[in-house]
């Protein structure tokens, strides 16, 4: 009898697992049964879906054992929204302390806390986690509350950066199929990119994370925080075609996230602006712009007013006098440029060095960078 009892149990808790494991499928695999017309309603049908879930395990009898893995597996379905659920912080709290070995009851938990604002009592639940056990999870969820932690200092939260790439890169190694190690990777090296003076190759290497993401797994393009945080990385580097396509791929995938609605407002505004300013000349009046043209003198150029300048081999090379329209895409070797600025035209936007997307929301997906 006490085996049948066991078996039962041991039963019953593969049926609770499997339930969950069903609805957090049926979220992120969302748009593998459903059209991007339907992403206005994902959210409602997450809920119901949970809903549903919840009243088949509640229906669910012979869980006498595994108390824990129990309170663990109601408290991660009720996790499964964006938004913070009291009850599910309280299972979860529970779940860990009749189980202070249980890594998935800590990683939840560390989500409830993250969602709830409470960032210091996620990464101690993160940290936790990964001192019962490495996991690519907590490393996954380490890297981004890192970014987020209140910093002392610039020096501190830097090496909170440094550090969240570090973890980034640990739960990639752990395992090279998981589209969400490599988004994540992305956002740490976006984050990096934006605070250590905007180096080229962190920004490259931050696009090849999300590439990644992409290539090994099919849910990641369905990911509207992808879209918006490598928008925003094309836009800083003027990709504008990429950036617009990018916004506007996240509205679709999010009709009730506003962020990429207005960034892509935004960013055609400013393009307006510049088109209007390109073709009206800065709306410089004809003879001004003819005497500043006027003024223009080789002996303006510095160090290459003689007319020459030092090439690779360190002889002097005379200049080639040629116009703008003469020049190629990318770079121009020998090339030095002459002329006057005649407008000047900034974003609306900083550089920026912290996002919503990247931390101060718990997103379905991924939870940004």
């Amino acid at each position: 009898m006490a085996e049948e009892g066991a078996e039962g149990g041991r039963q019953a808790l593969q049926t609770l697992q499997e339930l969950v494991d069903g609805l957090y499928y049926f979220r992120d695999h969302y748009f593998e049964s459903h059209g991007v017309e339907d992403a206005g309603r994902k959210q409602q049908d997450v809920v119901e879906e949970m809903e549903k879930t919840l009243q088949q395990m509640g229906e669910i009898d012979g869980c006498s054992q595994g108390r824990a893995q129990v309170l663990m597996l109601k408290g991660k379905a009720l996790n499964i929204t964006p938004d913070y659920n009291p009850e599910a912080e309280e299972l979860l709290a529970k779940a860990v302390k009749l189980d202070p070995e249980l890594v998935e009851a800590w990683n939840q938990l560390g989500e409830a806390y993250w969602k709830k604002g409470d960032i210091t009592a996620a990464h101690t639940c993160f940290s936790g986690a990964l001192g019962h056990r490495k996991n690519k999870v907590s490393l996954q969820n380490l890297s981004m509350v890192l970014r987020q932690l209140r910093a002392e200092s610039t020096e501190q939260h830097a090496q909170n950066v440094m550090d969240s790439v570090r973890q980034a890169k640990l739960a990639v190694q752990m395992d090279m199929r998981d589209g969400r190690s490599w988004y994540i990777l992305g956002n740490a090296y976006l984050s990096l990119f934006f605070n250590t003076g905007q180096n080229p190759s962190i920004s490259q290497q931050a696009l090849s994370a999300y590439a990644q993401a992409e290539k090994v797994d099919s849910t990641a393009s369905c990911n509207p925080d992808l879209h918006l945080n490598r928008a925003t990385l094309h836009k800083y580097e003027e990709n504008y075609t990429e950036a617009l396509e990018g916004f506007s791929r996240a509205a679709a995938l999010d009709p009730t996230w506003p962020e990429p609605q207005q960034r892509h407002q935004q960013l055609l505004d400013f393009l307006e602006r510049l088109t209007s300013l390109l073709e009206n000349k800065g709306k410089v009046k004809v003879k001004k712009l003819q005497s500043m043209l006027g003024s223009l003198r080789p002996s303006q150029l510095g160090p290459c007013g003689d007319g020459l300048y030092q090439g690779s081999s360190g002889q002097k090379v005379a200049l080639e006098h040629r116009l703008l329209s003469a020049l190629q895409p990318g770079v121009n070797t020998g090339a030095v440029v002459l002329g006057r600025v005649i407008f000047s035209l900034t974003t609306d936007e900083k550089v920026p060095l912290a996002s919503p997307s990247l931390g101060s929301v718990w997103r379905p997906h991924s939870c940004w960078w």
